[in-house]
């Protein structure tokens, strides 16, 4: 008999329909596996068992009355830590954060998945402040791989990725200002997208600004259609969210790619791509040729941006912590200080000047998807790498933004991004391959994801002890 643990969201839907499963025994799937494996992975800060039970049993007699609240009454959900949840303290990571709160409000995602009557399995791991792409912090320590758990799973929504991954709830909520989806998603085999900035209204604001995207994150792209059609829309306390799509992600037909303009850039133009990871997204490519998309090797053409970027983020990471003592600093990640102390040195000037820099990317990638209607290219160069560091061994420089050069862009340019998994190196580890899209072109890559996933369904984990 298939644990409910590893169901998916449209499977565990159908199963509720069915009457063959309820909430309850789902979310007591979920945390039997909680349990069993989040003491090596590390994946969640927060667990509240009684009220993840509370919440299911209320679902399941909603199935029973025939009164659901929404389509995804029932389903587990993780919610990362940055994200604010009623009830629940949010600690982004830091020992400088009061769990006392008070703690009275729900980020917009996560007050609509609650309309929804989704069930709060937990909240997930963060590097501190969502600063860098791997994930450890002072507070809660090192999250691990479910593959490999000597390996990172990426970060900054690390947590989320390993918990989808791991079957410790189907559905996640994570946040992205320069890889922190895609970047989980390729190093845990698992899907997501970030979708064009506005789409998944996002408060309070970000200090890392207009960088910082909310995504889904789970095991397929039919999931991640139902999260996105729950917390997609407007909100009043996001000045930048976008109004709903024009229509629904969920139960669209299979896609027809014929026709459809490909570029396959396999490095940018400037990346350095590992051999393994280059031939699997290569093959990759080839599967949109073979769905009948016209596809081409072609560069967006633009220089690698990490200067601009980390002028972005950096100072966007000083004006995190701006407000803090030097008792406080003297607490936080090592690696963080360094780059608010960095951040805090630019000058108005310089900020302005990055950012004008960020929009000529934005025209130069306005102009190439007039020609191309989707990008392909690998979403990390790279395989994960040992838990505890920043950087694999020989990177060219300390930061994370040293390994991402694939994903930050993308943050700059506010484009929709997925991740789909794409294959594996020698040693068993997940390679993924990103899809991008014009500025509100999100239905089109979810379909092009969608029609990949048919034509090359991926493995998924299995832990067994």
């Amino acid at each position: 008999m298939t644990d409910a643990a590893d169901l998916t969201a449209v499977e565990l839907l159908e199963a509720y329909r069915a009457k063959e499963l309820s909430p309850v025994e789902a979310a007591e799937a979920v945390l039997a596996r909680i349990d069993r494996d989040d003491p090596e992975l590390n994946a969640f800060c927060l667990l509240d068992p009684e009220t993840t039970l509370e919440m299911a049993r209320a679902s399941a007699e909603r199935w029973r009355r025939g009164e659901t609240l929404g389509a995804l009454d029932g389903v587990p959900v993780s919610i990362k830590d940055v994200l604010l949840t009623r009830g629940w303290p949010t600690l982004r990571g830091s020992t400088t954060i009061d769990p006392a709160g008070p703690w009275t409000e729900d980020s917009p995602a996560v007050a609509r998945l609650r309309e929804q009557g989704a069930v709060f399995a937990g909240k997930t791991t963060t590097p501190e402040f969502a600063w860098k792409g791997v994930t450890d912090n002072p507070l809660t320590g090192v999250t691990r791989n479910p593959w490999d758990a000597s390996r990172t799973p990426g970060g900054s929504s690390g947590g989320a990725a390993a918990a989808v991954a791991a079957g410790m709830a189907p559905l996640a909520l994570g946040t992205d200002g320069g890889g922190s989806v895609r970047i989980p998603a390729a190093f845990t085999g698992t899907f997501t997208i970030k979708p064009t900035y506005g789409r998944i209204p996002h408060y309070p604001a970000s200090p890392f600004g207009t960088l910082a995207h909310t995504g889904p994150m789970t095991n397929t792209v039919a999931d991640a259609e139902l999260l996105l059609d729950a917390v997609c829309g407007a909100d009043a306390r996001d000045w930048s969210s976008l109004p709903p799509p024009p229509a629904p992600f969920a139960g669209g037909d299979p896609h027809d790619l014929t026709g459809l303009r490909i570029a396959f850039s396999p490095d940018l133009g400037f990346a350095r791509v590992d051999p393994e990871v280059a031939a699997s997204v290569a093959a990759a490519a080839e599967v949109f040729t073979e769905l009948g998309a016209k596809v081409e090797q072609a560069d967006p053409g633009f220089a690698d941006p990490v200067a601009d970027f980390e002028v972005l983020w950096f100072a966007g990471a000083a004006k995190v912590v701006e407000h803090l003592t030097a008792e406080q600093r003297a607490r936080l990640d090592p690696g963080l200080r360094e780059i608010c102390e960095q951040g805090a040195r630019y000058s108005a000037l310089e900020y302005l000047t990055a950012t004008a820099r960020r929009m000529e990317l934005g025209r130069v990638m306005g102009l190439f998807h007039d020609r191309y209607d989707l990008l392909l290219t690998p979403t990390m160069p790279i395989a994960a790498f040992d838990v505890g560091l920043e950087v694999p061994p020989g990177a060219p420089s300390p930061r994370w933004t040293s390994w991402t050069p694939f994903t930050y862009p993308f943050n700059m340019t506010q484009q929709p991004a997925a991740s789909v998994p794409c294959g594996f190196t020698a040693d068993g580890l997940p390679i993924g391959l990103q899809v991008v899209g014009a500025r509100h072109a999100d239905a089109l890559v979810m379909a092009a994801c969608r029609a990949y996933e048919q034509a090359r369904p991926w493995k998924r984990l299995t832990r067994t002890r």
